[in-house]
């Protein structure tokens, strides 16, 4: 009996090591609804409104990583999203670079920025957090609508298209494809930055900065890299939202915008990456829902909102998982 248990012990480690893992799994079942959506749309709306929703999802990605993760909050995280596409657009409108080189430098430069801010502002705490980065937005979106001569002030700057081995991206299917690899990408990316020891770095900050510093964990550092990748992943998606729409406005760093984003994380789910894309999809589609109610499109608005919170005052995603544990 030895013997044959012996015999059947490496076969049964083979397929145990064979099994997909729920994390490969979902992403793959994420890679092939990306796929199969468009054979689902029957119009180009379709494919703009999926557009929409994936660039909204990868900056709530980022941003769920600063706040739902790090526990530090962000209300000037359109900046960064506009500061990306408007330098993207003034690097191959004033420059002439092209865009595929563009685009990577905008990031890179929205990212020294949030280096250069948050080394000072992430000293702070709470309110007073929330307060400078709120202060933060505002001062982008005043600049960018003072600067007329660079910027075109408030209303705004055309923007080139985006060229991608030597052609022109064009078409909603094309660029379809092109935002949700970058989204597949990008939860690939921060599913992996979570299960990490920097994930687990970024968990202890957000329960206690005194006892993750106690455990050896370098609380600034650590915050100031998440709140730079956070601010890169909005600048790469205000980028291609710029390039995409041909046009770009001061509106796209306005304080309202911010708020819209923290919505969606905390609507999806605080501390879920999959949280992040259903609040994201469902907030970016429910006003396309909402338009027949015409005066009472607003109010339905908030009541979901509200309704939400007060049943689901964890997000979606993590209250119906939790939901389905039970049963």
């Amino acid at each position: 009996m030895r013997a044959a248990s012996s015999v059947f012990e490496p076969a049964a480690a083979a397929a145990k090591r064979r099994r997909v893992s729920p994390r490969v799994g979902a992403l793959l079942a994420f890679a092939a609804l990306l796929a199969a959506l468009p054979l689902t749309f029957p119009n180009p709306f379709f494919f703009e409104v999926a557009i929409l929703v994936a660039l909204n999802a990868i900056v709530c990605v980022g941003l769920n990583l600063l706040i739902g993760y790090a526990g530090q909050i962000s209300l000037g995280h359109a900046g960064f999203y506009a500061l990306g596409g408007y330098g993207s657009a003034l690097f191959v409108a004033r420059l002439g670079w092209p865009a595929w080189l563009a685009l990577p430098a905008a990031v890179a430069a929205v990212a020294l920025l949030a280096w250069l801010v948050g080394r000072p502002t992430l000293r702070l705490k709470g309110h007073y957090l929330a307060m400078a980065t709120l202060g933060l937005g505002v001062i982008v979106s005043i600049v960018l609508t003072n600067e007329d001569r660079i910027t075109g002030g408030p209303d705004g700057m055309p923007v080139p298209p985006l060229e991608l081995f030597g052609q022109v991206l064009k078409g909603e299917p094309a660029w379809y494809a092109v935002v949700a690899a970058l989204l597949w990408l990008t939860v690939l990316g921060a599913l992996h930055l979570v299960d990490s020891p920097a994930g687990r770095a970024l968990r202890a900050l957000h329960g206690s900065e005194v006892a993750a510093e106690t455990l050896g964990i370098d609380a600034a550092r650590w915050k100031l890299r998440v709140f730079v990748l956070s601010a890169a992943i909005a600048a790469a998606a205000g980028a291609l939202t710029a390039h995409y729409a041909g046009f770009i406005t001061p509106a796209k760093a306005s304080f309202l915008h911010s708020v819209e984003l923290v919505i969606m994380v905390v609507f999806g789910g605080m501390a879920s990456i999959w949280g992040a894309l259903a609040g994201a999809a469902v907030l970016t589609l429910l006003p396309q829902f909402l338009t027949a109610l015409k005066d009472y499109e607003m109010t339905v608005f908030g009541a979901v909102l509200i309704a939400t919170m007060v049943f689901m005052p964890r997000g979606i995603v993590p209250t119906l998982a939790r939901l389905l544990a039970r049963h």
